[in-house]
């Protein structure tokens, strides 16, 4: 019976987070993270002042995760591309080292 529950709450996040984007592409996360952004912060005031709590205000990002995902995508390919030269040019100054 517990598998049962598991495997349904698990089945249903993997359908959520499909239906709002998030494994889609870099472009549809983004636009459900700014979705998330934009309902999170009202629903969480909602909630906190039905049980009477306060809570201090959120702090502002800016931050995009698609941004950072292409500038480590584009660092290492551009590491990759001169790799070859790198290696070549330490083996030359090593024999030169050496001899």
């Amino acid at each position: 019976f517990r598998f049962v529950i598991k495997g349904s709450l698990a089945g249903t996040a993997v359908y959520v987070a499909y239906d709002q984007g998030l494994l889609g592409s870099g472009t549809q996360g983004a636009e459900a993270l700014k979705k998330a952004q934009a309902a999170l912060p009202p629903a969480i005031q909602e909630w906190t002042s039905y049980i009477g709590w306060e809570l201090p205000p959120t702090p502002k990002f800016d931050f995009s995760p698609s941004d950072s995902w292409n500038k480590g995508v584009q660092t290492v390919m551009s590491a990759l591309s001169v790799a070859p030269t790198r290696a070549c040019e330490y083996t030359v100054e090593g024999w030169r080292y050496v001899k």
